[in-house]
């Protein structure tokens, strides 16, 4: 964690700001379960966090600490781009409680960027905790039915000889699979009849 103050704290406002990335901080977006289990795993380790009203978290990092090669399930590096703008929504430092956008770790002198590479190690730690294994290639989502380079299984179809397929959705469709049921790594999902012949 960065511990020297930096030139920059949330202005003035009465409500969420759009503040330009990568002008005092790039940012790093997580996908709510990804992202709960990477604050639990950084612990003390964490820099500042918001959270905006559908739990996605954010950790602010340097401007240009953080490559484009994450390869993460749920998760966006969030920087300057050479032919746009990209900006993130920045509540009003008073805010440390939801529902709406918040600073889930509030900021402080000591409290204020995260390490990059401890946040990687923490996501990817996470990533796998929550989806298991990234699989090889890119998969089709079983609802948009569109190829996803960050497929997460959400089921396994049963089949007569007793090899299971599994069944895939990209980050945004995941939660919507129709078990009702959270998206669940390989291991735990349900055994298929035991194999052999018939």
């Amino acid at each position: 964690m960065t511990t020297r103050t930096l030139p920059w704290k949330p202005p003035p406002a009465v409500d969420v700001e759009a503040l330009p990335v990568g002008r005092w901080w790039d940012a790093v977006r997580a996908a709510p379960m990804v992202g709960e289990r990477a604050l639990k795993a950084l612990g003390d380790e964490t820099g500042a966090v918001i959270q905006d009203m559908y739990g996605t978290l954010y950790w602010l990092v340097a401007v240009g600490s953080i490559e484009r090669n994450w390869q993460l399930r749920g998760v966006r590096l969030l920087t300057e781009l050479a032919d746009e703008s990209t900006y993130l929504g920045v509540p009003p430092v008073s805010w440390t409680t939801g529902p709406k956008s918040h600073w889930r770790v509030p900021l402080g002198p000591n409290r204020y960027l995260t390490d990059p590479w401890r946040l990687r190690e923490a996501l990817a730690e996470a990533d796998r905790a929550e989806y298991g294994p990234m699989p090889e290639g890119r998969q089709l989502c079983y609802r948009c039915q569109l190829p996803t380079d960050e497929p997460i299984p959400v089921d396994v179809e049963a089949r007569t000889n007793g090899v299971g397929q599994i069944i895939y959705a990209c980050p945004t469709h995941a939660p919507l699979y129709p078990t009702g049921q959270q998206p669940r790594i390989l291991t735990s999902a349900p055994a298929s009849e035991p194999e052999g012949r018939r």
